[in-house]
């Protein structure tokens, strides 16, 4: 579902997962994140537009969607089966949240899977760590205090996107993180 402010988190997720399911990459809640970030950030840059509604934190591994690592924290560090669920304020029952379907979306989204999908969550750490980048930035202004919380607004991910690189060393700087957890 598409609102002013960009699509379900969730739905997109829903739709980056299975995305990667065809491919056969197994796909962590950490690891979904940065893919989720990427690719709202590069939609952002792209089409001058949010990819999903929301927002996302700066949190210790990197950029993170509160409501999306909600919706999949049951899987903890193991790889994510099941889909985001939504509950029916009418009926109160859960149902699954209807994957992204807009063709444009869907480009972006096979795009950002063959581009990162099967780097390691190490590896997604490091670049979304980048020097300069939206994560880099609005972790040194909440250190400072200077900064509400740890939100990265869509301004600054579109200021500061293009400093994300991809790096090819032999091991990833941060090592193998399993789970993310706030910064603050």
């Amino acid at each position: 579902m598409k609102t002013v402010a960009g699509y379900d988190p969730r739905g997109v997720a829903n739709r980056l997962l299975e995305l990667a399911t065809d491919d056969r990459i197994p796909v962590t809640n950490l690891a979904l994140q940065k893919l989720l970030y990427f690719a709202h950030g590069h939609f952002l840059t792209t089409k001058r537009r949010p990819l999903v509604s929301g927002y996302f934190e700066a949190w210790q591994y990197g950029p993170v969607h509160p409501l999306v690592y909600r919706a999949f924290s049951s899987a903890g560090a193991h790889a994510i089966t099941d889909r985001a669920r939504s509950i029916d304020l009418i009926t109160g029952q859960q149902r699954i949240v209807p994957s992204t379907d807009s063709p444009e979306v869907v480009t972006q989204l096979k795009w950002v899977v063959l581009s990162y999908a099967r780097l390691t969550p190490g590896r997604l750490v490091e670049i979304s760590h980048a020097s300069k980048a939206p994560w880099a930035f609005i972790k040194q202004k909440g250190e400072k205090g200077i900064a509400l919380g740890f939100r990265i607004p869509d301004d600054v991910i579109l200021e500061r996107f293009k400093f994300h690189k991809v790096f090819v060393d032999e091991t990833p700087r941060y090592g193998e993180p399993v789970e993310d957890t706030p910064l603050a």
